[in-house]
């Protein structure tokens, strides 16, 4: 799962925000690495349907109520089938090729909103469009990277308080 979890971050920021403006990275030779590092084969058809999960779970998290139906609509071929052995049973994923590595993010998500209810975020920063997973004990990390948004937030924050003190 902790390949997934990855897998999960690596698509769900693959848009990021750079001069104001998005810059996706699941299309052309960009999208193609990034799958090939899972085990993807990087056709269109499975860049597609990353993006449309991407999308998606983008609007789950953030609360849209309709994001839901279109995360099922991307990955509707996919089934888990139970292999049984003498030392359990082990789920096996079922999906078209386009659908397998969405279907993978979709079981990752899933896995962490199960097992860190309310871990997984939009950064703060409005101007950002990235995740994170907070793993920290309290469980209060707003920024998907203090050196970045954090650091930024907190001196827009700083100056706007000095604003407001002249």
């Amino acid at each position: 799962m902790i390949e997934d979890e990855e897998l999960l971050m690596a698509v769900l920021n693959s848009a990021p925000v750079v001069d104001g403006f998005p810059i996706e990275q699941l299309d052309g030779p960009a999208g193609s690495e990034l799958v090939s590092r899972f085990s993807g084969a990087g056709t269109g058809a499975e860049l597609l349907c990353l993006r449309r999960t991407r999308d998606a779970l983008q609007g789950i998290i953030r609360g849209e109520d309709a994001a839901a139906k279109r995360l099922a609509a991307t990955i509707d071929k996919a089934a888990l089938l139970p292999e049984i052995t003498l030392e359990g049973i082990h789920w096996e994923l079922d999906a078209p090729a386009a659908q397998r590595l969405a279907a993978r993010v979709a079981l990752a998500w899933s896995h962490v909103v199960q097992e860190l209810p309310g871990r997984l975020r939009a950064c703060a920063n409005t101007e950002c469009n990235l995740f994170l997973i907070d793993h920290s004990r309290p469980g209060t990390a707003k920024w998907c990277s203090m050196a970045t948004c954090g650091n930024r937030m907190k001196a827009r924050a700083h100056a706007q308080r000095t604003r407001e003190q002249r």
